[in-house]
């Protein structure tokens, strides 16, 4: 992935039976292509081993300051070398030592010597979670510029239930990800459409499309990473909302438009992701329309062009859209971007696209093509923002 290629973090692990996780968590960072050291306290190699960590990573492991035998300097050369220091499991005793400068092994020394970005995910029995002891140090993590992940609630080893479990493996592999993003977009505001519109027929059946929202969303956070302020107009989907970003929800083409006319003054890019149905019922049954054997008869009229609205205002922002084809790609999606004067359009196959959890784009700008190889819509989503960074720069 181009983003996070070449970053370099220092996992630490400290004791707890959370450290399993970090076992997984290893594996998710190395498959985006970022380099991971593990560093382990003594209490963690009781509940992990280096060896496994070791096969995961592909480097050493580190558990003494000792172990660095270049110079003896293992807590000085680990944190120069990175780009973020990540420790998960954060056990309450080393949330402590953090919190208060304390530094008595090679975990606790690094991190007081790094000159990198320092991200804990807390993992502990609820009780010690809520001791104000605890509450007091991951407050002062926090004035210190630290990033604390977590933690979650729900059951834990011991049994009882509450806050205090450690964030999944997933949800921190894409924290760590998110964080490594440069900021190209800090203080602009995108506005986003996603998912579909749904066209009501009678109380009970609609109009749809088979739009699963993912790439809007995705976009939304790929956003939201380069630190935009991001608003997602999103129509109905199963999807969690993107955190961080202002959502408002609608239903129907029409209620997309209304929404984004609301919004689009103070955006600076225009992204319009969602799958809008080209057209609706002209009347709509506010009952159920009874079955009678006959044909029925329903007259369809075209919804609002919400992009071609935002691309044709007085002082437009920076519009970019999306088309779906199932034929002729190149064909329909340029002429679709001159049609609208789109400094931007992406365009993919929707037979190959909707529903599912990666995709091939192609980019088609004033320089001609671009293609995105297919990967996870993230990851697109990722590489469609740099391309749109660098357009509007050259823009400006």
């Amino acid at each position: 992935m181009e983003q996070t290629q070449a970053k370099r973090i220092v996992l630490g692990i400290t004791g707890g039976i959370a450290a399993y996780k970090a076992a997984e968590l290893a594996r998710l960072l190395i498959k985006q292509g970022i380099e991971v050291q593990v560093a382990m306290t003594e209490a963690a190699c009781h509940f992990i081993t280096p060896v496994t960590l070791q096969a995961l990573s592909g480097k050493p492991v580190l558990s003494s300051q000792w172990d660095d035998a270049e110079n003896g300097m293992a807590h000085i050369n680990l944190s120069r070398a990175a780009d973020a220091v990540v420790i998960a499991p954060a056990s309450a005793d080393f949330i402590a030592k953090l919190a208060n400068g304390l530094a008595d092994d090679l975990l606790s020394t690094l991190c007081l010597a790094r000159n990198c970005p320092l991200l804990v995910a807390p993992a502990m029995n609820r009780q010690m979670w809520e001791h104000p002891a605890t509450q007091r140090n991951i407050a002062q993590l926090k004035a210190d510029g630290v990033t604390v992940l977590g933690p979650d609630s729900g059951m834990q080893a011991c049994g009882e239930d509450g806050m205090g479990r450690m964030l999944e493996a997933a949800q921190l592999a894409h924290a760590i990800i998110a964080s490594l993003q440069p900021k190209f977009l800090a203080g602009t505001k995108i506005l986003l459409t996603a998912g579909p519109t749904y066209e009501a027929i009678d109380a009970v059946r609609g109009i749809t499309n088979r739009s699963s929202g993912k790439m809007g969303y995705a976009v939304a956070q790929a956003a939201l990473e380069l630190g935009a302020e991001v608003t997602l107009v999103s129509g109905p989907t199963t999807l969690s909302n993107p955190q961080g970003a202002a959502m408002v929800s609608v239903t129907s083409a029409a209620e997309m438009f209304e929404a984004v006319k609301q919004h689009v003054a103070a955006c600076d890019i225009f992204i319009g992701v969602a799958a809008v149905a080209d057209y609706r019922v002209a009347q709509t049954s506010a009952h159920k329309i009874k079955k009678s054997g006959a044909n029925l008869t329903l007259e369809l009229v075209p919804n609002a062009d919400i992009l071609a609205y935002v691309a044709a205002l007085p002082h437009p922002p920076f519009c970019v859209g999306f088309a779906a084809e199932s034929e002729n790609l190149k064909e329909h999606a340029e002429q679709k971007r001159r049609a609208k004067k789109l400094p931007l359009l992406a365009a993919n196959l929707a037979q190959q696209a909707i529903g599912s959890n990666d995709n091939e784009l192609v980019l088609f700008d004033d320089a001609g093509e671009h293609l995105l190889p297919r990967s996870d819509k993230l990851t697109q989503a990722r590489a469609l923002l740099h391309h749109i960074v660098k357009l509007k720069g050259k823009q400006s």
